[in-house]
Formats: C-alpha cells, structure tokens, sequence
C-alpha cells in the first residue's frame, strides 16, 4: 500500500476519533502539546507522526495504541479505505484529465463521510447497472476522446512521417505488400496468414488476429476480408513506430488487465486509420462532398468505395475531422447489431463530442426508436437478397428533447465473421452548428423524421414503428400531474 495512503488513513482516523470526542483541533493541541498547524497536516494525510507523537495522540483520545495505527476503518469510512487499499486511484488514468492523484486525496480528506456517501453510491449503480472495470475503462477512454474532439495531432503527425520516412507517395494507398515487409524487415515480424477454424479450438475461430510477444509472431485469420487484413497491419505498425509496449494481443480483444493496454490499442487503432486514409487526402474528398448543394448518397458512397470497403473505418476516420477542419464539434458515432430475423438491437459502440448527444447508450433494456436511421438502413439490408453495402440518411429531430435536429447517415452491412448478424455504423451531426459548413443539409429532398431515443420514454401518439409501450413517458408524466395537485394543495391551505 502506497504511503500516501497510510498517512491518509491515519489522518482520516484521527479526525474522526477527535470528532467522535468533540475535541476541536486546538484543544487536542493543549492536550498533546503539538501544534494546531501539524495536526492538521496530519489529518489531511500530509504528515505521518513519529511514535511519540502517537504515543502522545492515543493518551489524549484515550484510545489503544494499536488501534489507532491500524489501517482498518469503522464501516462508515470502510468503502474509502476498500478503495485506498485496491490501489484503484492509481489504476484510474486521472493524468488524462489533468487530475493529479494528491487533489483526489485532499477531497477525500476535506470531507470523508460525504466522500463515502458518494463512493457508495457509485458502487450501488455499478452494481445495479453491471459495472465492471473493463467498462469503467472503456468510458474512461471515450471522455479522453472527447475531451480532445478525438483529433490527436501527434498521432496524424506520425502517421505522415510514417509515409514520408518509407517513400510511400501520398497519393497511393500503403500497400499490404509495403507494410509486411516493413514489420518483417524493421521489426522482425514473422507473420503467419491461417485459417482460425484449424487452430483447435472454436472461439478462436472469431478472432482476427493474435500476436504472440514472444516470437514476433503475427497471425492473422484468412477468412479475414481484405480491409481488415490491411487494418491488423497498419495497426501493427502503430503499436511499433510509436513505440507502445503495453498492448493488446488480439483483435478484437478478449480482456485486457491495465487502462494502459487500452489506451495503446487506441493510439495504433488512430495511426491505423491515418495511415489507410491519410489526413491531407480524406479532407479534399470531404471539402468537395461538402460543397454539394444537393443531397446525392451516391457521391458518399465513392468516397467509401475509395479507401475501404468497410465503412465504419470512414466514419471514424471522420469523427477525428469533422471537429478540427469544420468545427463541426456536436456529433455522434454509433455501431449497432443485430441478428437476422431479431427485432433486438445491440448498441456496440459509441461516441458523443461537445456534448452527450441522442441517442445514447441504454442500460435499461428499453428498446431503441424503430425510426432511427440506423436500424432502418438494417432493416432495408435484411431484406435484400444479396451481399452489399446499404446506405441512407435523413434529418432526425427529437420533439421530446429540446427539438434538437441532427443530420445523420449511416451504412449497413453484413458481419464478416458471423453472416447470422449485420451492423451498421452512424455519424450524426447537429444542424445548426453543421449546416452552413455543409451546403447539401439545405437539400429539401432529405426525408425528415420525428424521433425519440427508447420506445419507452417517448410519447408520440400513434407512431407505427413503436416496438413497446410508453411506460416510463407515462410514469413521468403522473409524477409532474401529481406534483401539481400537491402544490395546489399546499396553497390553498396557506389561504385558510
């Protein structure tokens, strides 16, 4: 256990005892003979006393020895001491928002009982809700991006100096062919192309790649699509030229034990797509789509057929530069799956810059608006006989939260690890804050669409795609009728 901790313990311990004996810290000064000044340093855990400074504090409160030096807390401090002892605030990445670790500390000793009240009830909901670290880290993760409007120039700076340093023209794509050899040659890679089917074991038979430290030893599924392939090396490289050592070892990961490791796969995920889809390149393409005053879907999807043929790999790539070249900064990302013939729909991945746009992910089980774009566009997928790319879009507005407006478009297409399920990816955008950087969401032939976030919690009347009653909409508003009868009450019984 850190010192750090033990001090504060103590300290925490000490203000509580003195409080307990209603002892102000002047008095047990006159007591103890030490100074005020010093047993407050001690009690917000920045000093440690010498054993005859104990000695002298255990006589005063009249309170063993070995009590007083025991690390154990009473229940009402107990979460706080459970999570000082977990060393969990050293595995919180708090330097990624310019926490340092001693002001999480300071507040805990300013105020330890509401601290505890706080920390308990955060352990509650994680439980409530299913909480469990990966997930803590994975919102960890996605505030840091946020944070940064996910545009990380260091990262798009590699990535171009990559290119420049291996004499790729920028006006060519990296070829699978150039980054082999560059893992082989540079860093000693032998890579291995199997199908996962053979390795024994079923489960593995899902995976993409696995890298084995060891050996520098890369295996990547055959039945992979070629995209994927190129993104496993491109990533690979990422993790090498920007020198991550902690990492993950498959893709897509199965666990991972440190925030480190998720953070790496993130940076060599982002050198990843600004490699495949170089920044300089990608930002004419938009420009020209922008400047188109009518709403043509065709003229996105060359963009999309120009660099990969998965579009979530675009998407993304757009969420990191919408925000620093169009100051378009409200937006969203979002990948959602379901299984062919279900009428259940998984939201897989998500993101949300300046602000926690709609929709956002659902805990509760409620199920998702059936007029969303994004179920739609699989809906239309499900129903075509052959394997292709769906694409659409339309102006989403959401009567029940403020009347927002978002522009979004989303794509669809079949998994290719598992045929039984599709996905689609989205990116919506707000309308006011968009609309004049892109001239085509002024097109009137761009359907529109009223929509909520769940079924559940959305009150529109007679909507056909409803998939459940409005029951927390109609709980709500029983609350607010019933808080009016209350206050009416109360007032006409002042007039009496």
């Amino acid at each position: 256990m850190q010192e750090e901790y033990i001090k504060l313990i103590f300290g925490l311990k000490l203000k509580q005892v003195r409080a307990y004996k209603d002892l102000s810290l002047f008095k047990l000064s006159k007591l103890t003979g030490l100074s005020k000044s010093y047993l407050n340093e001690i009690e917000k855990g920045k000093k440690y006393p010498k054993t005859d400074k104990i000695i002298l504090l255990a006589e005063a409160l009249e309170i063993p020895y070995d009590e007083i030096v025991s690390l154990k807390l009473d229940k009402n401090l107990a979460p706080i001491a459970e999570i000082l002892q977990s060393n969990l605030l050293q595995e919180i990445p708090l330097e990624l928002f310019g926490i340092e670790e001693r002001d999480l500390i300071e507040i805990i000793s300013n105020a330890p009982m509401k601290v505890n009240a706080f920390i308990s009830t955060l352990i509650e909901i994680g439980n409530n809700y299913n909480l469990t670290k990966e997930s803590f880290y994975l919102a960890s993760l996605r505030s840091f991006q946020e944070a940064n409007d996910n545009y990380f120039p260091e990262i798009e700076q590699s990535a171009k100096n990559f290119l420049k340093e291996y004499l790729v023209n920028s006006d060519d794509s990296v070829t699978n062919e150039t980054m082999e050899e560059i893992l082989k040659e540079e860093y000693n890679y032998t890579i291995v192309y199997k199908d996962f089917k053979d390795l024994g074991a079923a489960e593995l038979a899902k995976l993409r790649s696995i890298y084995i430290k060891e050996k520098h030893l890369l295996y990547i599924n055959s039945t992979t699509d070629n995209d994927q392939k190129r993104f496993i090396l491109a990533k690979e490289l990422g993790y090498n030229y920007l020198n991550l050592t902690k990492r993950l070892y498959t893709f897509s990961w199965a666990s991972f034990e440190e925030f480190d490791q998720l953070l790496n796969n993130f940076y060599a995920s982002y050198f990843a797509g600004a490699l495949l889809l170089p920044e300089d390149k990608l930002l004419k393409d938009m420009q020209n789509l922008f400047a188109l005053e009518s709403h043509d879907l065709s003229k996105f999807q060359e963009i999309l057929g120009k660099y990969t043929e998965s579009p979530e790999t675009v998407y993304q790539r757009m969420t990191n530069l919408l925000p620093k070249h169009f100051n378009i900064r409200d937006l969203f990302f979002l990948r959602l799956s379901t299984k062919v013939g279900s009428n259940s729909y998984k939201l897989t991945k998500e993101l949300h810059l300046n602000q926690q746009q709609s929709p956002q992910a659902n805990e509760t089980e409620e199920h998702y608006c059936r007029r969303w774009v994004s179920l739609n566009v699989l809906k239309e997928l499900e129903n075509q006989k052959d394997d292709h790319h769906e694409i659409s879009a339309q102006i989403s507005i959401y009567p029940f939260n403020n009347n927002q407006k978002y522009y979004v478009i989303s794509s669809a297409t079949k998994d290719p690890f598992n045929p039984n399920y599709l996905r689609s990816v989205t990116i919506g955008v707000l309308y006011k804050s968009a609309q004049r950087k892109i001239k085509f969401m002024n097109d009137p032939q761009i359907p529109v669409r009223e929509v909520a976030v769940t079924c559940e919690n959305c009150g529109m009347e007679n909507c056909a795609d409803r998939a459940a009653k409005p029951s927390r909409f109609e709980k709500n508003i029983r609350t607010k009728r019933l808080n009016v009868i209350i206050n009416d009450f109360i007032k006409e019984e002042n007039k009496i």
